[in-house]
Parts: structure tokens; sequence; C-alpha cells
């Protein structure tokens, strides 16, 4: 009997963009399928935004049919209107998924960072340089919405364990990239 795909949609919430990334998982290596973004920010009403982002998601979830969906638990700020947005976009986003009979698994801005490069306080750009050594990607997307969301998606494979770790002993905290660099050479693109 032939195993099912693994397919993970991984969803960066936002009322003005949101970002998507989906990975299917071959071999125990994550690969790229898509990855972009969608601006309900476009549509002035504020419900009409809730209503693109659900079909948005429900279309993905019905074109790439994926078997785990993984979303970025929104950051707490001090602009209490921004957060309420926020949480609003990623609720709608969450009952898309549950429509269609989908786990959710909701992940920190932290714990994805940590899980992609190694340090919970990255940037952007280093999040994306590294997803592209993963997935073997060289486009660079126009919003880091995008690779935020693919992001979560590639967490959500490492978390599950079905890494292509070496051992499940923790690796001491690497103290700069010089030190992540040597201390995972695997992880590492030769030019």
């Amino acid at each position: 009997m032939q195993k099912k795909t693994e397919i993970i949609l991984g969803v960066d919430p936002g009322t003005i963009v949101m970002g998507y990334g989906l990975i299917e998982i071959k071999n125990n290596k994550p690969l790229l399928l898509e990855l972009g973004v969608l601006k309900p920010g476009k549509v002035s009403d504020t419900y009409k935004k809730l209503q693109l982002i659900f079909n948005a998601v429900s279309g993905l979830i019905t074109k790439y049919q994926p078997t785990s969906f993984a979303i970025e638990a929104p950051f707490f700020g001090k602009n209490v209107q921004s957060m309420l947005k926020l949480g609003r976009a990623q609720g709608v986003a969450i009952a898309a998924a549950m429509r269609h009979g989908l786990d959710v698994t909701e992940y920190s801005p932290k714990k994805v960072k940590q899980s992609v490069t190694g340090n919970g306080n990255a940037d952007k750009q280093q999040v994306m340089k590294m997803l592209q050594h993963i997935l073997q990607f060289t486009e660079e997307p126009k919003y880091y919405d995008a690779t935020d969301a693919l992001a979560v998606a590639v967490c959500h494979h490492f978390q599950n364990g079905t890494t292509t770790a070496k051992s499940t002993t923790k690796k001491p905290k690497a103290k700069g990239w010089d030190d992540f660099v040597k201390s995972n050479p695997d992880r590492v693109k030769k030019k």
C-alpha cells in the first residue's frame, strides 16, 4: 500500500497582506509547491476581506488537498485595533481549514524562526535565505509574508519529527552565524 503524500499549507495571516506557502514531503524531504500572497487590503469592506480570506484558504485546500494546516500566531502589539483585525483574519483562515477537515497547528513567530534558522530572533531576510537553501529555490518574493508562511509550513514539518535530523539530542545554541554554520554543515549550500 502506497503512503499518502504529505502536503503542508502554512499561513501568515493578515488583513492587508496574507502569505501562504505549500510544501510536499517526499522521502522525508520538503519540496516547494507554491508560495504567494493574497491582498485583502485592496477590499474596503471589513467583512468582505474576511470572506476573501476564507475563500482563498478554501481554494488552496481544494486545489492542493493538504494533509496539514499550520498558521503563525499573532504577535502581541500595542495597537488593540490591529490585534483585533489580525485575530479575525487568523480565525477565518482557521475556520476554512477546519471546514475542510484539517487539524490546525499554531506556531509563534519565534518558534518558526528558531525551527527554520536556528535563531528565534532571525530577521525576515535570514528566514528567506534559509528557506531558499532548504527548498532549493532562488526567486525572491516581493512580500516577506509569502516566505513567512512558507517558514510556518517548514516549521510544522520539522516539529512533527519528520525531519532528517541525525539525532534527537538537542545541539547547543549557536553563538552567531559562524558558529551555526560550523555546527550545521549539512544546512549550508556551497557555491
